[in-house]
């Protein structure tokens, strides 16, 4: 065991452990969640521009963060969303675009104002939610010059669902709440030709009056994330794996050298050690 291709070899499995070991400690500090958010911190309002800004992806402990957010709702864009399911039960969504007072920039986030069990309800409400809307919407660039009401909302930040194609013939039909989709359909998202700022993510309101007019949507039902744990086993079992992965590199080398040293005995002596 002491020549040196054995030796060499040693050195070899050594390397190999070192990166084996490395790879454990990597694990080890991705499975023990040691800056984890106190429980119940979602549930505290906070200004939305201390969570996330337009454009920007949102923190993994920020999904389903409440927060609080003051501008206008734009004429024009209030829609509906179909396949939304409430506690069990489905039905549809009133959305609409809510133009953020953030000067200078203009900035928009997509709101899920309330939820109805019926197509016609639903379409009705967001009449009664545009016919409002049109009446006290001033313009981002305008507002500086205008007097103008705030609205303010509370809700939490979704992260975007994705769009995806409707399962029957009305293509124009939406069943995900993705702002990207909602965008597409949006008025007023230009200010002397610049694009607006939009959020990646959705609100689902705590309100369904909206700051606006009283209607027959019902509160969406928009549960507290569920906290996860401070250990993730997933991380611990591979931790594990490369524990046995070293100890097992120094193994292979010892069971190769005893092999080798145990064959140069049989040829010596014609005994094999085996049998003694």
């Amino acid at each position: 065991m002491l020549r040196p291709r054995w030796i060499a070899m040693l050195v070899l499995c050594l390397v190999v452990a070192g990166v084996f070991s490395w790879l454990l400690q990597w694990q080890l500090v991705r499975a023990i969640d040691t800056d984890r958010p106190e429980s119940g911190a979602t549930e505290i309002i906070r200004p939305i521009d201390e969570v996330v800004q337009p454009g920007q992806y949102l923190d993994d402990s920020l999904v389903g963060q409440k927060v609080a957010v003051e501008g206008q709702w734009v004429p024009g864009d209030f829609l509906v969303v179909s396949s939304r399911y409430d506690d069990g039960a489905e039905g549809y969504w009133v959305t609409g675009q809510f133009s953020v007072d953030a000067s200078p920039e203009a900035r928009s986030i997509a709101v899920a104002i309330g939820w109805s069990d019926s197509r016609d309800e639903a379409d009705a409400a967001a009449a009664q939610l545009e016919k409002r809307a049109e009446a006290a919407y001033v313009a981002p660039d305008q507002r500086h010059v205008a007097d103008w009401q705030r609205t303010e909302l509370t809700g939490r930040i979704i992260p975007d669902e994705g769009p995806q194609l409707p399962p029957g013939d009305d293509i124009s039909e939406m069943i995900r709440m993705s702002p990207a989709a909602l965008l597409s359909r949006w008025h007023d998202t230009e200010i002397d030709g610049a694009h607006i700022d939009v959020y990646r993510q959705y609100l689902t309101s705590d309100d369904p009056v909206a700051g606006l007019v009283e209607t027959d949507l019902k509160t969406i039902s928009s549960h507290a994330p569920q906290e996860s744990g401070a250990v993730n086993w997933l991380n611990l079992f591979y931790a594990a794996e490369w524990a046995v992965f070293a100890g097992f590199s120094f193994y292979l080398w010892y069971r190769l050298a005893k092999d080798d040293w145990e064959r140069e005995l049989e040829a010596i002596a014609g005994v094999d050690p085996d049998e003694e």
